[in-house]
Formats: C-alpha cells, sequence, structure tokens
C-alpha cells in the first residue's frame, strides 16, 4: 500500500467536510503540521472542531484557521499569547473546551488506546469539575474525563520511511505522537522519507500501522517562539 501522496491538497482529498473534528498535533512553534494546514483552509471546510494544546501564534499554523472563522469549537489547554484565540473567545465567537494540559494529553492517549474514560484527582473542586461524575478511591475525590478522538489527525514528524514508521526530533514529538493514534485517518507530514528497513526499529517512535496518509512538507522555517539570549560579558 502506498501512502505516499505529492502534495498536502493530494493527502487531504476525500477526508475533509463540514462539522468534523480534526486532532492537531504540535505544541507553541514546534512540530505544527504547517503544511497540510494551509490546504484545510483553502478547502473552505467550516464548524470546525480542533483537539489542539494551542492554536498556533500569529500568522501561524491555525491561527489560519481561526482567523478564516473555520473552527467553531476548539478543545485546548493553552491559549497564551494567541490574541485572536483570546479575542474570538470573549467575543462568544469560538467554543472553548478548556482542560488542564496533562489532562488533555491523558484524554488523547485514551482515545488512541480504546480506553473511553479514566479518573484523575486534577481539577477536583475547581470549575474544571463542574458537570463530570466524581468517585472516591483511597478516600481521595477523583472527576471522571472521557477519551478524545478525531476523525481526521493532521501531525508533523522528523523523518519517516516509505511503510509510514516515523521517528520525532526532539520536543516535535509532544502531543504528535497521541494525537497520531486517535483519528480514524492520519496523515503527516515529514521532513524526509527513507526507504523501508532504513531506520532503527529500536528508534522508531511510532509504527506504520498508525499512519495512513504521508506527504513531503519540507523545507521548514524553524522558528523560536521567546528568543532567549545570556549578555555577553564584558572584559
Amino acid at each position: 500500500m502506498n501512502k505516499i501522496y505529492d502534495s498536502p491538497r493530494a493527502a487531504l482529498t476525500g477526508l475533509l467536510r463540514d462539522r468534523m473534528t480534526i486532532m492537531s498535533g504540535g505544541f507553541g512553534l514546534a512540530g505544527n503540521p504547517e503544511s497540510l494546514i494551509p490546504e484545510i483552509k483553502a478547502s473552505g471546510v467550516k464548524d470546525l472542531t480542533v483537539i489542539s494544546n494551542n492554536a498556533g501564534a500569529d500568522g501561524f499554523g491555525l491561527w489560519h484557521l481561526l482567523e478564516s472563522r473555520q473552527i467553531r469549537k476548539m478543545v485546548s489547554s493553552y491559549i497564551g499569547e494567541n490574541k485572536l484565540f483570546e479575542q474570538l473567545f470573549l467575543a462568544g465567537e469560538l467554543e472553548l473546551e478548556l482542560n488542564p494540559q496533562g489532562t488533555l494529553a491523558e484524554r488523547i492517549r485514551a482515545g488512541g488506546a480504546g480506553i473511553p474514560a479514566f479518573y484523575t484527582q486534577t481539577g477536583v473542586g475547581t470549575v474544571v469539575a463542574d458537570g463530570k461524575p466524581q468517585e472516591e478511591f483511597g478516600g481521595q475525590a477523583y472527576i471522571r474525563e472521557a477519551w478524545l478522538r478525531a476523525d481526521l489527525a493532521i501531525i508533523k514528524a522528523w523523518r519517516a520511511d516509505t511503510s509510514g514508521n516515523l521517528q520525532f526530533r526532539k520536543t516535535a514529538r509532544n502531543f504528535n505522537l497521541p494525537a497520531a493514534t486517535c483519528g480514524k485517518v492520519c496523515v503527516v507530514e515529514v521532513e524526509e522519507v527513507v526507504p523501508a528497513g532504513s531506520l532503527d526499529p529500536d528508534a522508531i517512535h511510532l509504527p506504520g500501522v498508525y499512519v495512513q496518509r504521508l506527504i513531503v512538507g519540507a523545507p521548514y522555517e524553524k522558528k523560536i517562539e521567546f528568543r532567549t539570549v545570556r549578555e555577553r560579558k564584558t572584559a
């Protein structure tokens, strides 16, 4: 089965529709599927529910789908420096399901593992717990959180072989790895594709069984969200 497509548009053909749920990898500016997102925008699909730790930054990543008002609801953990995200939410133009970051990660992982729900102490006694079932274990209160699953997962990896086995580079592994497992279809963009068998089996982060479609999205601009430097000591 050939998993390699020649363009983002080709890789997304037949997968997009209004009111679908999309799982997007990435954390801050690291590991965003930045070649696939513009094609989703160009398709014109709307009323999307998007699951992602954050929604990009000014002019980058999922910001483009917010700017075009194609996203109806975000399931996220961090609004952060995204002023457009903040403005749309405060204006009532965007629905937001805000999650503690660890809870979001576990909900995504649970979706990929086929676990419909789990219990956590995170959020007990706060608005996070509102409307959620609670139980007591070992004398402590826990709230029940449900899995997250999507119609489509879009992620970015470093390298892939032609069978779809993936390697991630450093922090770009972040939410990309669990996100890939909980979509009905997973489309991946990578910097490089190598022949099957080229990757050390012990160094494969995600088996190709989770990957249905694959593109080479390079070259990528390696953005830095907050540049921090140390002042040079004077002699």
